[in-house]
């Protein structure tokens, strides 16, 4: 069962900015499969490496491209960028203390990583974007 499935709506219409939020969505489902029932804690860990250099790397190229184009939020963007990243080190650091009660914590929070960004700051972002 996947957590989050991609949406027309999340598309930007920039192919790569789009294929990262589907990569970034099939991470996030991956993470969320292993948690079941019997989860492999060292695959978790390796998945939430890779989801957050992913997003690392995803917020980077948005920055990119709100600089490039004097995006008039970037500042409340980019902090919104460093929040998440901020709460994403913190999960998977609740996770290698306690696999037990992060894995709950993780099952509870990974879909906020992605919808609430996006519904949000980047929602706005993406419409500013598609005027161009």
């Amino acid at each position: 069962m996947s957590l989050l499935q991609w949406k027309p709506e999340y598309s930007v219409g920039i192919e790569s900015m789009d294929d990262e939020h589907r990569e970034m969505i099939e991470l996030i489902n991956l993470v969320y499969q292993e948690l079941g029932d019997s989860p492999d804690n060292d695959q978790i860990d390796s998945f939430l490496g890779d989801i957050f250099s992913s997003i690392s790397m995803h917020f980077a190229l948005e920055e990119r491209i709100m600089r490039n184009t004097n995006y008039y939020e970037y500042p409340a963007h980019k902090a919104d960028h460093e929040k998440l990243l901020d709460e994403i080190r913190d999960l998977m650091d609740s996770f290698a203390d306690d696999p037990e009660t992060g894995a709950r914590v993780l099952q509870e929070n990974l879909s906020d990583w992605f919808s609430e960004h996006f519904s949000s700051f980047d929602a706005r972002l993406h419409r500013k974007i598609g005027q161009h």
